[in-house]
């Protein structure tokens, strides 16, 4: 069986997009500044844009304020042709203990990480459906460490629950990821060195 192509889904959905002269709505979340960088650039030329941060798995809270300051700074630099806004969950780090628990040994990039992207996916389709979006996000994709395809299985399961449109996606596809990568420094953008939460930051860094 061959592997979905979702970049050149998105690719052949933008096309369509532009065809018809429309602007749709999009809920995008963002788990930081740095990894939305490359994906607002590309995906404001077709979408109004809803920033989501929710991001109840960073570690610690200082540093969850901190991605949240950058993401806000970027957004307001970023020059778009279509407006882009942004909005805040609920900073919620028990919400990501308990839907993680019995998982927390468990190796990055695998079911504990599944875990907390159906977590992040869920309410981003939650607030998508509330805004009366046209479609839903993740910049997660962006990020070779993360599995896109099961980024795109699991938004696409809560488009069928949530009755919003998925937006098939593979940001770090055509060079996406290079060019987030120049656009931080671009910004000076604040880059951290770890994912997020408590089990990321013990790996990237066991001495702590």
């Amino acid at each position: 069986m061959n592997k979905r192509n979702y970049q050149k889904e998105l690719e052949q959905l933008l096309s369509q997009i532009r065809q018809k002269r429309q602007v749709p709505k999009l809920l995008l979340h963002s788990c930081c500044a740095p990894c939305s960088s490359y994906v607002l650039e590309y995906l404001s030329e077709y979408f109004q844009i809803t920033v989501l941060y929710y991001n109840p798995n960073i570690y610690p809270e200082s540093e969850y304020h901190t991605r949240a300051e950058e993401q806000k700074r970027f957004i307001n630099m970023l020059p778009c042709r279509y407006p882009i806004t942004f909005t805040e969950g609920d900073y919620t780090p028990e919400d990501f203990y308990s839907c993680v628990k019995g998982m927390e040994h468990l190796p990055e990039g695998g079911r504990r990480c599944f875990a907390c992207y159906l977590l992040r996916l869920e309410e981003a389709a939650r607030a998508a459906q509330q805004k009366g979006c046209d479609y839903f996000a993740t910049t997660l994709t962006i990020s070779p460490l993360k599995n896109a395809e099961t980024l795109n299985k699991i938004g696409e399961q809560l488009a069928k629950t949530y009755q919003v449109h998925w937006l098939p996606n593979d940001f770090k596809k055509k060079n996406g990821y290079k060019r987030s990568t120049e656009l931080s420094r671009e910004y000076g953008m604040y880059r951290q060195d770890y994912c997020g939460c408590i089990y990321s930051q013990r790996e990237r860094h066991p001495e702590m």
